[in-house]
């Protein structure tokens, strides 16, 4: 075998390049070739473009067989379902029937602070323009030397009768129809309005709102109302 110096062998650099090529072969019949037809690998970040704010994928139904009379305006309770549905899409934690249950709490936590004239207790379940006014009727209330007194017997229903999102802000309408015994006293422990023994069927219609981007998950009380006659 004829070696030049110290340099291999020219079979085995013969040999060594074959075994390359196979090698090379091998590798291109597994793993295969560009085309030019290959779908580009998914780009894990990249927003798809029927994803959601909140990247939760939204497929909108077709809106084109619709009738344009706006017919669906006038079946009962389709814009509160609507509304609903917007939430939902919004913020996938939310559930009209525990919305319901706290709502039921914040109800009679509510009457219950306003009655004993806990300020502090209202506070975080208002909104700053509710706070002024409950606080304010709180204070006429101890410049007359008037004690409220409220009870609530029981909850007959909490219904949601509107509900709607603007930006970010959800807003759910509940009716309350509620059994109550409601007392007005004056200082000396005097009734000077209601009746210790009946109970008056009321209804009230509340309205709670919730900035759904904010991390507080809580709910707020913004606006209240009595039935129009």
């Amino acid at each position: 075998m004829i070696r030049i110096g110290n340099s291999v062998p020219y079979l085995d650099i013969i040999l060594l390049a074959m075994l390359a090529g196979f090698v090379i072969f091998k590798l291109r019949s597994v793993l295969g070739r560009r085309t030019g037809h290959e779908r580009r690998p998914t780009d894990p970040f990249a927003e798809s473009p029927e994803t959601n704010d909140n990247g939760n994928i939204v497929r909108l139904p077709d809106r084109s067989a619709e009738s344009v009379d706006g017919s669906d305006d006038d079946v009962p309770g389709s814009s509160m379902a609507a509304g609903i549905m917007q939430i939902k899409l919004a913020d996938d934690g939310f559930d009209e029937r525990q919305f319901l249950q706290g709502a039921k709490s914040a109800f009679a936590m509510i009457v219950e602070a306003f009655a004993k004239g806990d300020v502090d207790g209202l506070r975080p379940l208002l909104s700053r323009e509710l706070y002024g006014g409950f606080a304010s009727a709180i204070e006429a209330c101890e410049k007359a030397g008037e004690i409220q007194e409220t009870t609530i017997v029981t909850i007959r229903s909490a219904d949601v009768v509107e509900a709607s999102l603007e930006n970010s802000v959800a807003k759910v309408t509940v009716e309350f129809v509620t059994e109550q015994v409601k007392v007005t006293r004056s200082s000396d422990g005097e009734v000077i309005d209601g009746d210790p023994d009946r109970i008056d069927i009321l209804t009230d219609i509340w309205t709670f709102a919730r900035d759904i981007g904010n991390r507080d998950p809580n709910w707020e009380l913004v606006a209240t109302r009595v039935p129009e006659d």
